[in-house]
């Protein structure tokens, strides 16, 4: 009973958020990006709290306690270095940009509306998978701590995020997301050593999990071996983990739910910043959260499915207060993903398909009101896909990342920094690594395809090829030309000189984090191991 009150608490919260931020929203800047005001603290939370959702919490946590956390903490290696890359190489241009929506700012980049249409429409069908594959996530928690239907649970879910999104957009989703970031956090830090103790304390619960008879070498480089060993041989684990830290490095930089969120920061400054704090939060957050699934194995090997792993800990493993944390945080992890993907959604239809291609101009209100019927469409739609579609947390969500990955690294990055490329090379890029993951996917139903073979290498190196072959036949305009020289401008802001004096101190908080990063690594996994 205390988990759904929990539960239901927060839930009004974030609603009579959404429902007071909706007052102070006036026109398509504070529904689309939060009138550019975001602070560190926000822009960081919203940052965290839009990447990890249930397919962190739930999908990955079930992928550790299977067997496999040292692969998945050397894939997050890879993916939470994509802030620092994405800021420095993408999202600070981005926001020099002064666009509403990413999609703008690819059609104003290349001075194309066929561009801006291309990347809106990838946007809202990748997202739209993610979304799906988040809310299923979040219904069968919701389904399992309200002993409700799965159906019942997906409808709670629905009326939830979508309720407080429509009504505040980005302004509702940027508090609610610091807010659930704070949770989840929590919910992470504060249950590792709750579930060291109730595992077999520490050292013990580290040794015992890496001796595991049911799952043997489950705390190696290359995870569990045996019969149950369901990712290949060691190097095909460690290829896989390379290949996908990777992907979700380029995921982190320049998908749409991530870049967006440099929109509203304040100045420049912030938007560094924040990559800097989300690079630590996530590399933080991922080694307590994942080896403590491991060793939940001690007590009980047998959970199924196992996405339901971290909510049976916070059910029999820690205190009831714990529990509740826990529960709250997961469920706000999903939240603040499902807020953030239908505000996207809601943005990307009204600025950048709807109002480009009107042949009259659209006043803010009415583009406001667009934007609302859309998500509102959106969560009927997620809504019907959601019930008829079995659940598949961790995968659906890979593959939709993987499509941004192929199809917008390439240009994304290229268009900040190559004087060669064209609108008509950006467009044909972005449509064959989109359809080369989709081919890559096809094909691997059909023979199992070697992993260096991925969908998203294939999609990758399709949209590069198309994007460098497809630019020699293009002619630059004189408005691309000015439009890239703008976005290598520096803006100054008024206390420039305050600004960057606090903005170079983050390359020590960097340096720092990685040495108790080095130091916990040691301590909870490197010492055990070795005496194991």
């Amino acid at each position: 009973m205390v988990f759904i009150v929990g539960i239901i608490v927060s839930f009004i919260l974030y609603i009579a958020i959404g429902a007071i931020l909706s007052k102070n929203v006036k026109n398509t800047e504070d529904f689309y990006i939060s009138g550019r005001s975001g602070s560190t603290l926000m822009v960081t939370g919203t940052l965290v709290a839009s990447f990890l959702s249930t397919v962190s919490f739930m999908g990955e946590a079930g992928f550790s306690y299977e067997g496999y956390p040292i692969p998945l903490l050397i894939l997050v290696i890879f993916n939470a270095s994509g802030y620092i890359f994405g800021v420095f190489l993408f999202g600070r241009y981005l926001r020099r940009s002064k666009s509403l929506t990413v999609p703008e700012y690819f059609g104003n980049r290349f001075n194309s509306r066929k561009v801006r249409l291309i990347a809106a429409i990838t946007t809202v069908i990748g997202i739209a998978a993610y979304l799906v594959a988040v809310t299923q996530g979040s219904s069968l928690l919701l389904s399992e701590i309200f002993n409700i239907p799965y159906a019942i649970a997906i409808v709670i879910m629905c009326i939830v995020f979508a309720s407080f999104t429509v009504m505040s957009g980005a302004k509702g989703v940027m508090v609610n997301d610091t807010i659930m970031f704070f949770l989840f956090s929590l919910a992470a830090y504060v249950s590792f050593p709750f579930i060291i103790k109730a595992t077999g304390g520490f050292p013990d619960a580290i040794m015992k999990a890496a001796n595991n008879v049911e799952k043997p070498n489950i705390f190696s480089w290359h995870g569990v071996t045996g019969s149950g060993a369901y990712m290949g041989s060691p190097t095909d684990v460690l290829i896989w983990a390379v290949i996908m830290g990777l992907v979700w490095g380029s995921v982190v930089a320049i998908s749409p739910w991530q870049s967006s969120r440099y929109l509203m920061a304040k100045n420049e400054h912030v938007a560094i910043r924040s990559g800097v704090w989300a690079t630590i939060s996530i590399f933080t957050i991922y080694i307590f959260l994942h080896s403590s699934m491991a060793m939940i194995n001690n007590v009980n090997s047998s959970i199924y499915p196992t996405e339901k792993v971290f909510i049976w800990a916070a059910m029999h493993l820690v205190p009831s207060w714990l529990g509740v944390i826990i529960v709250s945080g997961i469920m706000a992890a999903a939240l603040s993903s499902c807020a953030t993907f239908l505000q996207l959604i809601g943005s990307s239809i009204a600025n950048d398909i709807i109002q480009p291609f009107s042949k009259k101009k659209y006043s803010d209100q009415k583009l406001l009101s667009f934007s609302r019927i859309s998500m509102i469409i959106v969560t009927v739609s997620v809504l019907i896909i959601g019930v008829w579609q079995p659940p598949s947390v961790m995968w659906i969500g890979y593959f939709a990342a993987t499509l941004f990955a192929a199809s917008w690294g390439p240009v994304a990055f290229s268009s900040v920094f190559s004087k060669t490329v064209t609108s008509l090379g950006a467009f044909w890029s972005i449509i064959a690594g989109f359809l080369g993951v989709i081919a890559g996917e096809a094909i691997g139903i059909l023979i199992k395809l070697p992993i260096y073979l991925h969908p998203v290498i294939i999609g990758f190196i399709l949209s590069s090829i198309t994007l460098y072959v497809v630019s020699k036949f293009g002619v630059i305009t004189e408005e691309e030309v000015s439009y890239q020289r703008m976005l290598h401008q520096q803006p100054m802001e008024e206390n420039e000189k305050q600004e960057m004096a606090i903005t170079k101190r983050y390359p020590t908080y960097l340096i720092i984090s990685g040495i108790v990063v080095v130091i916990i690594t040691f301590v909870f996994y490197y010492w055990p191991i070795s005496h194991a």
